[in-house]
């Protein structure tokens, strides 16, 4: 891939690289942008040598050389390229425009941004303009409702990665103001504070019939963030299919995307607010609800392609610090692999995730054994429904007509919902046209239950297959959906 807009190759790291130039243009560009060291302009690959050394040295320069912070805002990982080693910098689009090197102050000579594959100075006119707009309402910059904040527990955190928190770590962690205040991160990270996240279970698919609440507050954001990540991992249960033939595992949410759903609430809750996200679990689904919706400058279509403006980007250095985020915009896509675009909904004040339920086999829903995780509790034995249960014809052998009827399951793999969709199709329809057929709203929910399960089973199939997410895509019965269907 050449240079482009976004991506800048430097052969080596030395003092005649302005290393700084390019993060700074990348930090004031409203995409950010990627730098590999190691590579060349033409794309010939060097490596480096001395590469944690070298790592360390550039996360020095980054920090120490260019205003205001941009600790959380770059990620610096190795990678292997035939055979070398090379650094790739990410750069994400920062909130404090204009960024500026530190010994040159806010002036063209110091302030720079991206223009084409390239770094221009800014003019003096897009620096003032920038920093006109720069935004003053951040939780860096409020102060703490209370300064008698104790962090007992963000040290044993850190102390568990052998990372340990020196003397100065109010300042290193960016928990205080410039008058030498806590500021509003500091107090969400202390001991104790006022801020609740509550995780709701609900009976049915409504809000009407509340069945359970745990409360995970009053306490640091890291250890509340854990506490709702393990009780959702339990409600997170395998379910498990057993055949003739074989047994098949599936847990009701991907759990990597799950967790990349829970984790973007907590590091990008607009906490200005007062408001912590909250999460609900139904019958057929998990919604997920952070205040705030997407930062200004960053469009849908950028926030789905893994473009990153973080909101609190001095908790998504300490999430990082704690490896619970991996590097800068992988969260989202990370989701997206696994559930699709329109499970996020977007306001002017909420980002909504609707994470619908996944089932190994709807007509086998009886004979499925539902078990916790044995990786977050003690493994409850496998209860296998009695072969009695499965016979519809009593007359025959039991074992023969369970045989028959698993081979039957795996074979067809048709549920109710796929056996109704194929019924009704008898031309080329949409996902908005099949919806209506069956007076459904729920888009993810459809996908789902209907539409990939069919599509799995190759009942079914894309009219346009080069372009799965073209507008104009319809479905249209297989020569093995018609067979089912007669």
């Amino acid at each position: 891939m050449s240079e482009t807009n976004r991506i800048e190759y430097k052969r080596e790291f030395s003092k005649k690289v302005d290393l700084e130039k390019e993060v700074i243009a990348f930090l004031n560009y409203p995409e950010g942008g990627e730098i590999y060291i190691g590579i060349n302009a033409d794309k010939t690959i060097y490596g480096v040598s001395n590469l944690d050394e070298t790592m360390l040295k550039i996360k020095d320069s980054i920090k120490n050389n260019i205003q205001p912070s941009c600790l959380g805002l770059f990620d610096i990982i190795a990678l292997e390229k035939e055979k070398k080693n090379v650094i790739k910098i990410i750069v994400s689009s920062g909130t404090e425009k204009p960024y500026y090197k530190r010994r040159k102050g806010m002036t063209p000579e110091g302030s720079f941004v991206r223009i084409g594959s390239a770094s221009e100075p800014m003019t003096q006119k897009m620096i003032d303009e920038l920093f006109a707009k720069r935004t003053r309402n951040s939780i860096g910059k409020i102060i703490a409702p209370v300064q008698d904040l104790n962090f007992e527990q963000l040290h044993i955190y850190y102390q568990e990665k052998k990372k340990p928190l020196n003397k100065q770590f109010q300042k290193n962690l960016e928990l205080a103001t410039t008058d030498n205040a806590f500021n509003y991160v500091a107090y969400l990270l202390a001991d104790t504070n006022n801020m609740s996240f509550k995780v709701a279970k609900y009976k049915g698919i409504d809000r009407i019939h509340l069945s359970e609440t745990n409360e995970y507050g009053y306490q640091s954001l890291i250890k509340a963030c854990k506490s709702v990540l393990d009780k959702i991992d339990i409600e997170n249960k395998t379910q498990t299919l057993i055949t003739a033939k074989d047994r098949k595992d599936k847990r009701l949410w991907n759990t990597i995307a799950l967790k990349e759903a829970i984790i973007n609430a907590f590091v990008h809750n607009d906490y200005t607010r007062e408001a912590p996200p909250k999460f609900e679990i139904f019958s057929d689904r998990i919604e997920i609800t952070s205040t705030g919706s997407l930062p200004n400058g960053l469009s849908e279509e950028e926030f789905f392609e893994g473009f990153s403006i973080p909101r609190n980007k001095e908790l998504i250095r300490i999430f990082k610090d704690l490896e619970l985020v991996e590097q800068l915009g992988s969260g989202i896509p990370r989701i997206i692999a696994h559930y699709s675009e329109e499970s996020f909904k977007f306001s002017d004040n909420f980002l909504r995730i609707t994470l619908p339920k996944s089932f190994i086999d709807e007509k086998a829903t009886e004979h499925v054994t539902e078990q916790v995780d044995p990786s977050s509790t003690p493994q409850v034995p496998l209860k296998l429904t009695p072969v009695t249960d499965l016979v519809t014809d009593p007359v025959t052998d039991p074992v023969t007509d369970l045989v028959t009827e698993a081979k039957k399951q795996v074979t067809e793999q048709v549920t109710e919902h796929v056996r109704n969709l194929i019924r009704v199709m008898d031309k080329d329809y949409s996902i908005s046209e099949l919806m209506r057929l069956f007076k459904l709203t729920h888009k993810p929910n459809f996908r789902n239950n209907y539409l990939n399960p069919a599509l799995e089973g190759q009942f079914i199939e894309l009219t346009i297959p080069d372009k799965p997410k073209s507008s104009k895509q319809k479905y249209r019965l297989t020569q093995k959906g018609k067979s089912i269907k007669k």
